[in-house]
């Protein structure tokens, strides 16, 4: 493999951190006291399907492509929106104390991990298109990840505020954005 290679492997790998680095944020900010053990976890889970999804996309190749593509980014735009809209309406109940579903929790994880790697998913589909390596972007991919999400928590904690009803809304807002996002690059695609 050329530097070249290794080089476009990396700038992959951070393209595809950014909505996982947002989701992080958003998370690090409905936790006062994250300790880093819960964060590791929380980074690992979110690094494991970014990784996970580009060896999926691999092996299954153009055929899972045809499959998915005309929908992929609905999905993910649902997940990220049903969990922002949530967040939002947790936000809004001004009167109550935020007991917030446990933003730690497995399933909210994979939930967000399934929704910000399905364009990972798409990339790992371009490289077995492509015959291109496999196992050295997997694991720059979960890499950049797991560092952009502990990066994330690490931001998200730090913001002023964090167990205030507008932070909760905040961070449900920017789920939504990202999943604007995803939807939008795909429809203009």
């Amino acid at each position: 493999m050329s530097l070249a290679q290794a080089g476009t492997f990396l700038l992959i790998a951070i393209g595809l951190s950014f909505d996982t680095f947002a989701a992080s944020v958003s998370l690090g900010v409905l936790r006062k006291e994250i300790r880093f053990p819960e964060a590791a976890r929380a980074a690992f889970i979110l690094a494991f399907f970014q990784a996970l999804f580009p060896l999926l996309g691999w092996f299954a190749g153009g055929c899972l492509k045809n499959l998915i593509s005309g929908f992929d980014h609905w999905i993910a735009f649902g997940l990220l929106a049903f969990i922002g809209v949530r967040m939002i309406l947790e936000g809004i109940r001004q009167g109550e104390v935020i007991s917030a579903s446990n933003p730690f929790s497995l399933k909210l994880l994979v939930a967000i991990s399934v929704a910000t790697s399905i364009d990972a998913l798409v990339v790992g589909v371009t490289f077995g298109l492509v015959d291109s390596l496999i196992l050295f972007p997997v694991v720059i991919i979960g890499s950049v990840t797991f560092l952009a999400a502990m990066l994330g928590l690490l931001f998200g904690k730090k913001m002023p505020g964090r167990k205030s009803h507008r932070s909760v809304i905040a961070g449900g807002i920017i789920l939504i954005l990202i999943g604007v996002k995803i939807l939008v690059e795909h429809l203009s695609a």
